[in-house]
């Protein structure tokens, strides 16, 4: 791997993030700006109001409105963060590596498996990284069934359920509400990218998939709102993902059976509405999930609530600087995310 351009092992990263709406603001720039291995040089946004509540939250950063503003200050940089719509991320992804630039992409990764393996093929003959912010990797509840199965604690696991379901009938307000399933839209896309990666990062490769997709939105020729995947591992594990923005009841967060235990947990990760808020990763409070919030291990009649693992998202930025430095792998292996990309694609080729 190329060292870093201009830089010593322990100079900032100069970074850049291009997009400031949900990603980029709440994810991306936080995350960044809290890690001492980086530099937060660039936010590039077109949208007046963004810029404006970029540049107060940000003083020290250039805001810019174009990619091509960015890549003209491609010297003085070391990475670029796409936090931008998927039908965008090929064209970015491979401006910034023929800059010579290291690249995150935000998922879903692209809009087909064919541009993934494409990308991945630049990076590698210009000599960068590239990689995936699948941040979900490091939601507490994940985190914690993750231990519990590495542990053995629930014995042989024989069925996996994860959902990520809410109730927003109004819609997201962005990209995600107009795009359509050749822009990388739908919620299989979007929130499946999700779920497959964490289905396949606990129980292995997929040898079968099939899925159900449905469109419950204003226009009926748009993507879908509303999807069920199943996966048989290779390693004889069954994983059933659900993806549904418009539910007016939820279902368990996970749901997890094995043949001595198992685990269940209600609701959402916390971190993204924290970040959201304002909190910052440095406050103590940070990653910290209510008790309210446990989920539930054992088996009917001994049931107890299980102490979760903080929610770590700034691990994707400490392991990616590590990376960068020859010091350690990828947060996130672009070949995984393509891997899930494939799933998608066999998904919806039999829904």
């Amino acid at each position: 791997m190329d060292t870093l351009k201009g830089s010593t092992a322990a100079a900032p990263i100069r970074t850049a993030v291009v997009g400031f709406g949900i990603s980029g603001k709440v994810f991306h720039a936080p995350l960044i700006a809290a890690d001492a291995n980086y530099s937060l040089d660039v936010i590039v946004t077109a949208d007046p109001d963004r810029a404006s509540e970029a540049a107060r939250l940000y003083p020290n950063t250039r805001i810019v409105p174009t990619p091509e503003a960015l890549f003209a200050l491609s010297g003085d940089l070391d990475l670029v963060v796409l936090g931008t719509p998927p039908l965008t991320h090929f064209d970015l992804a491979a401006m910034a590596i023929a800059h010579g630039l290291h690249v995150v992409v935000d998922k879903p990764f692209v809009t087909t498996s064919d541009q993934g393996h494409e990308l991945i093929s630049r990076a590698a003959d210009a000599g960068v990284q590239l990689t995936v912010f699948q941040n979900r990797r490091w939601d507490a509840d994940f985190l914690t069934l993750q231990k519990l199965i590495g542990e053995g604690a629930l014995g042989e696991v024989r069925s996996f359920e994860s959902r990520f379901e809410w109730w927003r009938p109004e819609g997201f307000g962005n990209w995600r509400d107009t795009a359509a399933v050749s822009e990388g839209g739908g919620i299989l896309n979007d929130l499946g990218a999700h779920l497959i990666d964490q289905a396949i990062q606990l129980f292995g490769p997929v040898a079968e998939s099939y899925g159900e997709t449905a469109n419950h939105g204003p226009d009926p020729g748009g993507a879908d709102t509303e999807a069920f995947v199943s996966l048989l591992h290779e390693s004889g594990v069954r994983s059933r993902l659900w993806m549904n923005g418009m539910a007016a009841q939820v279902g368990p967060r996970f749901h997890v059976l094995g043949s001595e235990s198992g685990y269940t947990k209600w609701g959402l990760d916390g971190q993204e509405p924290a970040l959201a808020a304002g909190m910052t990763p440095s406050d103590p409070a940070y990653g910290i999930e209510p008790q309210i919030h446990w989920g539930a291990f054992g088996t009917d009649g001994d049931l107890r609530p299980t102490a979760p693992e903080p929610g770590a998202y700034p691990l994707f930025y400490a392991r990616l600087a590590s990376a960068l430095r020859g010091e350690g792998p990828l947060p996130v292996n672009p070949q995984e995310s393509l891997d899930v990309l494939n799933a998608i694609e066999n998904v919806r080729a039999s829904a």
